[in-house]
């Protein structure tokens, strides 16, 4: 069982979706990012101040399976937990749709810290790591 730490809601807006009706698949990047900045806004954690201290979280990989495709209207929630894995931050992030709870995708988004201009590690981020708050 996933150990699901943050969840956020979305509804699935007729512009985001292609000519088949569905998602677009690149869309539902902006969810698994939107989902992440929220969660860190939740622990008090600000991209901006993280900056300013010469601490930049970046993305390294994307990996992410496409399940159901989310249709207009739909609504849909998505869920995360994170791990660390040497130097990267690992967010595993499943996006559901609301109702039925079937799976529309399976995501892994491997994260690293530079600071400043080298990898490093982020105390804010391994702090995170150890939340074990289960939301579902």
């Amino acid at each position: 069982m996933e150990k699901y730490i943050f969840e956020q809601k979305f509804k699935v807006r007729d512009y985001e979706c292609d000519i088949q009706g569905v998602l677009n698949n690149a869309v539902y990047q902006n969810y698994l990012e939107h989902t992440r900045h929220e969660f860190l806004a939740s622990k008090n954690i600000s991209f901006a101040d993280l900056h300013l201290k010469g601490i930049d979280p970046m993305v390294a990989r994307i990996s992410i399976d496409y399940k159901t495709p989310l249709r207009p209207g739909d609504c849909c929630i998505c869920r995360l937990y994170v791990q660390k894995e040497g130097i990267k931050y690992v967010f595993f992030q499943d996006i559901y749709r609301l109702g039925d709870e079937k799976i529309a995708i399976k995501a892994r988004v491997d994260a690293v810290v530079v600071v400043n201009g080298k990898l490093g590690f982020c105390d804010e981020l391994d702090e995170l790591v150890n939340d074990t708050k289960i939301v579902k």
